[in-house]
């Protein structure tokens, strides 16, 4: 990418982090079934956020050169996972968050680099059950199990 355009996406994700942990603040304490407040989750990836973007503008004070070509922007696979984005947030509630984040993760590896399905499906399947265990059993939170039929 462009310096220009990493250093602006990097102040924009910076205030994007910052207004999630403000916001995530104003989360009640207590929810229901769950041991875990439901304001931990996004003052997390708020925090998490913030420190990637303050290493993406870091990283564009070490750009030796500038890329001006038009072809260095990637736009359909942009627009490929930021649609499968709004997919993920439309369908999580409906269908669940393992088959949902497993779905999400298939088609960004899928979009980013063809091929390695193996690894694509291992790395989206432990992910997504991984990350479903660790909360849901482990801290005693709730997220969207599997459909119900």
């Amino acid at each position: 990418m462009s310096k220009t355009f990493d250093r602006y996406a990097g102040i924009a994700f910076l205030l994007i982090g910052v207004l999630f942990v403000i916001e995530s603040q104003k989360i009640s304490e207590s929810a229901y079934g769950s041991n875990v407040g439901p304001s931990i989750f996004p003052t997390c990836l708020g925090v998490l956020l913030i420190l990637l973007s303050i290493r993406l503008i870091y990283e564009t004070f070490k750009y030796k050169t500038q890329e001006t070509e038009k072809g260095s922007m990637q736009y359909k696979k942009f627009i490929i996972i930021f649609v499968a984005a709004i997919l993920y947030a439309l369908l999580l509630e409906k269908i669940g968050y393992v088959i949902t984040t497993f779905a999400f993760l298939m088609i960004s590896f899928q979009t980013m680099e063809r091929g390695k399905w193996i690894s694509s499906i291992v790395i989206s399947l432990a992910f997504s059950l991984g990350i479903y265990y660790l909360f849901s059993v482990v801290l005693g939170g709730a997220l969207p199990g599997f459909p119900q039929f």
